[in-house]
């Protein structure tokens, strides 16, 4: 038997949103991010309001937490795409969600989720 392994859908991390779209955001990422998978941690570039995946050792504005993927994406080193995010109103697992490899320790993690909650996102 041939075992398959299927990959993060788009906001498996959901556990509870707003009606409608409220919770959710049109936001440009920034060229050259890559394949970026869904549940992702984003942060803001203060510079030009872009996001891109959270960096807790960024000077940027990436290094606060703000927004989380919705979907999976592949991110072009060429060009910036818009992407749908979860920006605020919502309830997520913490356990899914995709963190920088930087934040490896509970406390780095709780940081995240805090920064998360202060924009209306809550871990759960």
């Amino acid at each position: 038997m041939t075992l398959v392994s299927e990959g993060r859908r788009p906001g498996h991390f959901l556990l509870s949103e707003a009606n409608g779209t409220r919770s959710r955001d049109v936001a440009t990422l920034i060229a050259g991010s890559g394949s970026l998978a869904a549940g992702l941690v984003l942060g803001r570039i203060t510079a030009s309001k872009k996001l891109a995946p959270h960096d807790p050792a960024g000077n940027d504005g990436r290094e606060t937490a703000v927004a989380v993927l919705l979907a999976n994406v592949d991110v072009p080193a060429s060009a910036d795409i818009e992407a749908v995010v979860i920006a605020r109103d919502a309830e997520v697992k913490a356990v899914s969600l995709g963190f920088a490899a930087a934040t490896d320790t509970a406390p780095e993690k709780a940081a995240v989720l805090a920064a998360l909650a202060a924009v209306g996102i809550i871990g759960r």
